[in-house]
């Protein structure tokens, strides 16, 4: 190491720096000089391990599989009956209808927290739907039976047509013995034959 010094202290200023630019010396264990490293070649392997550093690992995407399940409605239906209780013509809601539900299943794919994909896995009604009812009358009253009377004959309404052997319209050319003045409705029979046109009205 003393021959080292001594002959690194010989060198002027301008050879001791170039000898320091120029090349790096390593020692061995006896302390001689075994041989220069080339300033290049550090570099190069610097820069070498630079580049490993700089190198960047592609970043894996995180995919999850989830089951998801949605409902939709199940609309109901209306279904009607013929009711006799209740007057024709008249509708009357016996049951209020109530939406059921339909429970679907998917299959969710996400990737890196958004959705990818879906698939559907299943469905199911979940909840029946209950069907409205509503009833339709068809009940018609009888007509009203026609009031006796000990003077009028009760195939007429309307008017009072006597009961006698025949009867004519008033200031018609019938001859009597009886009149009666119109107009009066055929509820019956038309038996004095009072309705010439068949229109079920008589001495229009």
């Amino acid at each position: 190491m003393g021959t080292i010094l001594a002959w690194l202290s010989g060198l002027s200023t301008a050879g001791r720096v170039g000898l320091a630019v120029g090349s790096f010396f390593t020692l061995g264990a006896v302390g001689n000089i075994v041989a220069p490293v080339e300033e290049s070649a550090v570099r190069s392997e610097t820069r070498q391990v630079e580049v490993a550093q700089q190198e960047t690992v592609e970043p894996v995407s995180l995919v999850e599989t989830k089951i998801e399940k949605d409902t939709e409605a199940v609309a109901f239906e209306t279904i009607t009956q013929n009711d006799s209780s209740i007057s024709d013509g008249e509708t009357v809601v016996s049951r209020s209808g109530v939406n059921g539900v339909r429970t679907i299943t998917y299959e969710v794919e996400y990737t890196d927290g958004k959705e990818t994909s879906r698939k559907k896995v299943s469905e199911e009604i979940t909840k029946q739907p209950v069907n409205k009812i509503v009833l339709i009358g068809t009940y018609i009253a009888p007509k009203p039976a026609p009031v006796a009377s000990s003077n009028c004959d009760p195939n007429y309404s309307g008017g009072c047509v006597p009961i006698a052997s025949d009867v004519d319209c008033a200031g018609g050319s019938g001859n009597g013995p009886a009149y009666v003045s119109g107009p009066v409705t055929v509820v019956g029979s038309d038996i004095y034959r009072l309705d010439g046109d068949n229109d079920g009205i008589g001495c229009e």
